[in-house]
């Protein structure tokens, strides 16, 4: 119910408190106070009308919270969706979810920027908590607005600071780097034993989700093939049934049929992608490696199918993409490396 006060100024000020909602402005007579209350008051009731309750007291981090235990059973998500979304739930989680406007946003990028986040990390944030609201909107019925969270997203490039686009990497192991890798989690005393599983991400371009997801009956020993389950797709809309299946080449086609052979009936190789990258980048760091991610096994194993003189749509058969320009920012090709022999 709307409620109506007159200042010292002349001018009037209208507070509206309904189901949860708060909204105040000033206006220079009663006449347009009173419109505009209306006008909220009509929008409430229309919200209402169809099926959207509005969230009394509910904060961002109780639907953030909501979100997670909703998404995140048995630890779906990857370390880094569980990080951001834990980010935002102690950023701004002590605002009321029907209270949030731009200027909440706004402050939230301001931090982000003064803490050296960059653009492609300040709009990950922002994609989470637009999808976190997205579903509490669809699926819980409350009258949240994720066009908000977007707007502000959208409004990062006029930030002349702000690069939203990620630098694509460059970076490719060297033989002696590799060798040295690999040679360290092939100690006695190595708690996980990952040389194998370098050998097959070099061998098979595949993701460290994917190697870990490979199960002995996904591989084809006729076809030389093997089905990758859930695989990433370029489209955000499509969440699962993405299996494909793709061609295991040399070393890749070796390991995988000496794994089944020597009695393998689970996953080929059985180690939590959540360990592997934790334990990789410490190894980096104790043997003197900088800059290097597992994921830039990826880029060498297809950098080297191009190399060995494979055509585009070969390597895309391998890797999954969809598209040339998808797949180039993958590959790094050196000039010297041309002179091998085709395969």
């Amino acid at each position: 119910m709307a409620t109506f006060t007159q200042l010292v100024s002349g001018n009037w000020r209208v507070q509206i408190r309904r189901s949860g909602l708060y909204r105040a402005k000033t206006f220079p007579t009663k006449r347009q106070a009173r419109a505009w209350a209306d006008a909220i008051e009509g929008q409430v009731a229309e919200v209402q009308a169809r099926g959207f309750h509005l969230p009394k007291g509910l904060t961002l981090g109780e639907v953030l919270r909501l979100y997670r235990e909703e998404h995140d059973k048995g630890g779906a998500w990857g370390r880094e969706k569980r990080f951001i979304i834990g980010r935002l739930e102690q950023r701004l989680g002590e605002v009321r979810a029907a209270e949030l406007t731009a200027v909440h946003l706004r402050d939230f990028i301001d931090r982000r920027q003064e803490e050296g986040a960059g653009g492609s990390t300040i709009a990950a944030d922002l994609s989470y908590l637009a999808t976190a609201l997205e579903w509490a909107r669809e699926v819980r019925r409350l009258d949240l607005h994720p066009e908000l969270v977007r707007e502000s997203r959208r409004g990062l490039k006029y930030r002349k600071a702000l690069r939203t686009r990620s630098q694509e990497r460059t970076r490719r192991p060297t033989a002696d780097e590799l060798a040295r890798l690999i040679a360290y989690f092939e100690r006695p005393q190595q708690k996980t034993p990952i040389g194998d599983l370098i050998r097959f991400a070099l061998a098979s371009g595949m993701r460290l989700g994917e190697i870990c997801r490979i199960e002995a009956h996904d591989v084809d020993p006729v076809k030389r093939t093997v089905v990758i389950r859930q695989r990433k797709h370029p489209d955000p809309r499509v969440k699962a049934g993405n299996d494909q299946e793709v061609p295991l080449l040399g070393d890749a086609w070796t390991m995988a049929q000496a794994r089944v052979a020597q009695g393998f009936t689970g996953r080929l190789f059985p180690y939590r992608s959540a360990t592997v990258s934790s334990v990789f980048p410490r190894a980096c760091r104790a043997l003197g490696i900088e800059d290097l991610h597992f994921h830039d096994l990826r880029h060498e194993a297809l950098s080297r199918l191009f190399e060995r003189g494979y055509q585009i749509q070969e390597v895309a058969l391998v890797s999954g993409h969809k598209s040339w320009a998808n797949l180039r920012r993958y590959t790094q090709l050196r000039p010297e490396d041309l002179h091998r022999d085709p395969p």
